[in-house]
C-alpha cells in the first residue's frame, strides 16, 4: 500500500502525449447550453467556516473562475481547505486525508495516489498503478481539465455531495470515471491488454463496467454508479448525467459500431436501458427504468418499457433547460400520465 513516505518518482511516458478523444456531438445546436455555468459568485466566507457549518452549506457552494488555469487552482485549494477542515473536526481520519490530499501539491498527484491505492491487488501494486495514472494525467491537459469538470459536477448536481473532498475521496462514479480515461488513453495507444486489467479492477473495485474503448465527455456524473455498464462503441457527451444500473448496451453477437451515442447535456434515470447504435439528442432526458431502442430526439423526454416520447412521436414536448444539470427527473408526469396513487 502507498504512503506518503514512499511515493514513487514518476517519469512522463512520451506515449502518453496525445489527447482525449473528443465525444460526438448529437444533435442540432439550438438555444439549449449544456455548458457548466456559475450562478453563485465565490464565496470566500465558506473557507472560514468551521467544518460542521461547511458540511451543511452545501446548497450555497462556491463556484470557480472562469479560467480554466485558474479554476485549476482554485479547485485544488479548495480540497485541501476541505481536507484541513475535516482533519481538524474528527481527527480519526487525519492521517488518511495527510497521506490522499494534503501531502500533495496537485490535484493530478493526490488522484493518481488514491486510484493507485484503491485498485492495486496483489499482483497489480499500487505504486506501478500511481506511476501509470501520475505519467497520463500529468501528460494530458485534456484529462486533467476533464477530471475537474467531473468534480464541479458532482458538487453543484448532486445535493449530497457535501464539498470537492467528498466527491475526490468517496464518489466511486467519479473515481471509476478517472480510472476509465486512463484505461481509453492506454487503448488508444494499442496497449489494450493493460487497458482491459484495468477495466477489470474498476469493475471489480467500483461496480462500474465501462470498455476501455468507449469515449466519455467531460462533465459527467455517475450518481451512485452501481451496475453502469457501458459497452466498446458507446460515445457520452459532455455534461451528461447518469444514474445508477444504466445500461448503454448492443443489441447482439454481431460486431462493429453497435452501441449508443449520447449527446450533450442528456439524463439518464436510474435503471434504464438504451440499446443498440441509436442516437439519444442534446438535452434529452430518459426516465427511469426505460428501454430505448430507437433515436430520441434533441430536447425530448423518452419514458416506458417500450420507451415512448411525452407528448406523442409526431409532436413530442420539448424544455428548454439542460436536464444533465438540472437533474429534473420528474417534471415530465403531468404530460405523460394520469396515474396516481
Amino acid at each position: 500500500m502507498l504512503t506518503d513516505q514512499n511515493l514513487p518518482t514518476c517519469h512522463p511516458s512520451p506515449r502518453t502525449n496525445s489527447s482525449i478523444n473528443s465525444p460526438l456531438k448529437i444533435g442540432r445546436k439550438k438555444k439549449l447550453s449544456c455548458r457548466t455555468t456559475a450562478k453563485t459568485p465565490i464565496n470566500d466566507d465558506v473557507l472560514d467556516m468551521p467544518a460542521e457549518e461547511c458540511h451543511n452549506a452545501s446548497p450555497a457552494a462556491p463556484h470557480p473562475p472562469t479560467d480554466t488555469a485558474e479554476e485549476a487552482i482554485w479547485l485544488w485549494t479548495q480540497i485541501k481547505a476541505e481536507a484541513r477542515r475535516d482533519a481538524e473536526a474528527e481527527p480519526a481520519l487525519a492521517s488518511y486525508l495527510y497521506s490522499t490530499i494534503l501531502s500533495h501539491s496537485s490535484l493530478d498527484r493526490s488522484l493518481s495516489f488514491h486510484l493507485g491505492n484503491k485498485l492495486c491487488s496483489s499482483t497489480l501494486l499500487s505504486t506501478l498503478l500511481y506511476d501509470l495514472f501520475l505519467n497520463t494525467f500529468s501528460t494530458d491537459p485534456e484529462l486533467r481539465a476533464a477530471a475537474s469538470a467531473d468534480l464541479l459536477a458532482a458538487r453543484y448536481r448532486d445535493p449530497a455531495c457535501v464539498s470537492f473532498s467528498h466527491c475526490l475521496l468517496n464518489y466511486k462514479g467519479f473515481l471509476a470515471c478517472q480510472a476509465h480515461r486512463v484505461a481509453h488513453k492506454l487503448w488508444t495507444q494499442s496497449r489494450r491488454p493493460l487497458a482491459l486489467a484495468l477495466q477489470s479492477r474498476i469493475s471489480d473495485v467500483f461496480a462500474v463496467d465501462i470498455h476501455p474503448a468507449a469515449k466519455i465527455g467531460k462533465g459527467i456524473l455517475f450518481d451512485h454508479a452501481t451496475g453502469v455498464v457501458v459497452g466498446e462503441t458507446a460515445v457520452i457527451g459532455n455534461n451528461v448525467s447518469i444514474l445508477h444500473h444504466v445500461t448503454l448496451g448492443g443489441t447482439g453477437k454481431i460486431g462493429g459500431d453497435r452501441h449508443p451515442k449520447i449527446g450533450d447535456g442528456v439524463l439518464i434515470g436510474a435503471g434504464a436501458t438504451i440499446l443498440g447504435n441509436v442516437n439519444i439528442g442534446e438535452g434529452a432526458k430518459i426516465g427511469a427504468g426505460s428501454v430505448v431502442l430507437i433515436d430520441v430526439p434533441p430536447r425530448t423526454t423518452a419514458v416506458g418499457n417500450p420507451a415512448r416520447l411525452v407528448g406523442g412521436k409526431e409532436q413530442p414536448t420539448k424544455h428548454e433547460e439542460c436536464p444533465g444539470e438540472s437533474m429534473d427527473h420528474t417534471s415530465f408526469i403531468s404530460g405523460w400520465s394520469d396515474y396516481i396513487i
